[in-house]
């Protein structure tokens, strides 16, 4: 029997991004926005705070764009703080590479597992899905729904006990499945 996995996101993830006023690297956002209209023009970023010495920094989400261009129920969620759309944002990869910033997801996630009843199971075959796109080694993720260390993980994938269509070595953000057997 198939059982499901699932990765939420528990909060907004830490911005990697070095603070001009302390050298701190890291910053929270709360999912705050401001929004600077002039004439037709419309200007929109994204607040995040030092987590060192509370600088507020912008990371910018809109540039100069006609108010027109963009829709109103965007503009909607925009006044409205919607954190939603902050997470959404954050993870786009273009508007980190335009603000030159990396996503720490550290402690901003958790593992929901359907119960413990397949712990006793000879073969036990899992589906992985993430809710967002959260980069988490699979060995780690296998680790905490099972109860056991990474190395002993580790021994599982050498030994061929097992196995996955995918590497299970490195990050992934991406479904996937595996099959253990003990």
């Amino acid at each position: 029997m198939l059982k499901n996995w699932v990765v939420k996101p528990v909060r907004l993830p830490l911005v990697r991004r070095r603070c001009h006023v302390c050298s701190s690297n890291g910053f929270r956002t709360s999912g705050k926005f401001r929004i600077n209209a002039n004439h037709k023009l419309i200007d929109v970023w994204l607040l995040a705070l030092c987590t060192s010495c509370g600088e507020t920094t912008k990371l910018t989400v809109m540039e100069r764009l006609n108010v027109r261009s963009v829709g109103p129920e965007l503009l909607d969620r925009l006044h409205d703080n919607d954190a939603d759309l902050a997470a959404e944002l954050l993870q786009d990869p273009a508007m980190r590479r335009r603000n030159r910033i990396d996503l720490d997801w550290a402690d901003a996630w958790r593992l929901d597992t359907d119960g413990s009843d397949h712990l006793d199971r000879d073969v036990a075959d899992v589906s992985v899905h993430f809710a967002a796109r959260i980069p988490v080694r699979p060995a780690r993720l296998i680790a905490e729904g099972y109860g056991l260390s990474r190395a002993e993980v580790e021994k599982l994938i050498t030994d061929g006990k097992l196995v996955s269509a995918v590497r299970l070595s490195g990050k992934l953000s991406d479904d996937f499945t595996f099959r253990l057997k003990r």
